[in-house]
């Protein structure tokens, strides 16, 4: 009995030292290095991480291009509201590629009847003429963000009628410009701030209101008139974003910043620059273009408090420094890298 019992305490700690060195042993690492040396400005990459996370970011198959039928679309399709003035074929190549990019399984009928094809029935078709409105603006408007690799229907929608990273107003927290501290919608655990107790409704104030993210007083003590208040609950909310920055673009603080001086921007790299484009950026959609489709969208595609979904940054970048590792779909598409309009 004795040794029976040895044998199974022996075989027990054969299997718990194989378990941790199976389950916790550090994978290689590479590091890039983003700064001067001695500045610890890198970023560093689990191997088998970031080939998991390259395989998620590739670019669909472009579609052949079409030969020019030397006719309007609008000449050969009724209702259309926006791109009626490409040529019929390649209209109809991008008309395949959004298909495949937004409604792979429910195919044309995702926003058309099949049955009459012209009708504004379907809630989906006067989203997608949105959304092909909004493309555009992107690719034109925001260039400081974007620049000129720009964004598609997939960018965002891999394959699904319904972006994967999108947020809704939360309606269990009351922050209220200024950032009321109570309650202050933090010290839980949130995958919106990377697991972390910082303040988990940080899109509110920042991605669809407009306060200062900065969090460092220019006086020693508050000054009357002074400005917005800084002090240790406002840094927490802007930490909060920070964090959520981070982890929806694979990447750390010295992705933008000098951890020596945070707030130099002399010593910041330039994708701080075009972070501090990105936020405005996705703010303004996400009061100008989303907030209106509240009107359109069907209860169940609302939030609690009746809000129409809207974006932050890893509705884009899905874990990466740049949407698909950089790989733009525009110069294959190049209908959607010019301004379009609804047309009434």
């Amino acid at each position: 009995m004795k040794l029976g019992i040895s044998a199974v305490i022996g075989l027990a700690a054969i299997a718990g030292a194989v378990f941790v060195a199976t389950t916790f042993t550090t994978p290689p690492i590479d590091s890039v290095q983003r700064g001067y040396r001695g500045l610890g400005m890198i970023q560093s990459y689990q191997n088998r991480a970031y080939t998991r996370l390259v395989a998620a970011n590739q670019a669909p198959e472009v579609l052949p291009a079409a030969d020019p039928e030397g006719k309007k679309a609008s000449a050969e399709y009724k209702n259309l509201k926006v791109l009626g003035d490409l040529d019929k074929a390649e209209f109809d190549r991008l008309m395949m590629a959004m298909t495949s990019w937004v409604s792979p399984d429910a195919g044309c009928n995702y926003c058309h009847n099949p049955e009459d094809m012209a009708s504004d029935e379907l809630y989906t078709k006067t989203v997608a003429r949105r959304m092909l409105e909004m493309v555009g603006t992107i690719n034109t408007k925001f260039k400081a963000h974007v620049a000129e690799t720009g964004v598609t229907c997939y960018t965002c929608h891999r394959g699904a009628p319904v972006p994967s990273y999108i947020w809704y107003t939360n309606t269990n927290v009351s922050h209220a410009s200024g950032y009321a501290p109570i309650p202050s919608g933090q010290n839980r655990a949130s995958a919106v701030v990377a697991d972390t107790a910082l303040p988990y409704d940080v899109f509110t104030p920042f991605l669809k209101e407009a306060n200062d993210l900065r969090i460092i007083p220019q006086q020693a003590l508050p000054q009357k008139d002074a400005g917005p208040r800084k002090s240790i609950i406002q840094a927490e909310w802007t930490y909060g974003l920070m964090t959520h920055i981070s982890d929806g673009l694979g990447v750390n603080c010295t992705y933008c910043h000098n951890s020596r001086s945070f707030t130099d921007w002399s010593e910041s790299t330039p994708q701080r620059v075009v972070a501090w484009n990105a936020i405005r950026h996705v703010r303004e959609l996400n009061n100008t273009v989303f907030d209106p489709l509240a009107k359109i969208l069907p209860a169940a595609r609302l939030g609690a408090a009746g809000d129409a979904p809207k974006i932050n940054c890893t509705t884009c970048h899905q874990g990466t420094f740049k949407p698909l590792l950089g790989v733009s779909q525009l110069k294959d598409y190049p209908e959607l890298a010019t301004p379009l309009s609804v047309k009434n």
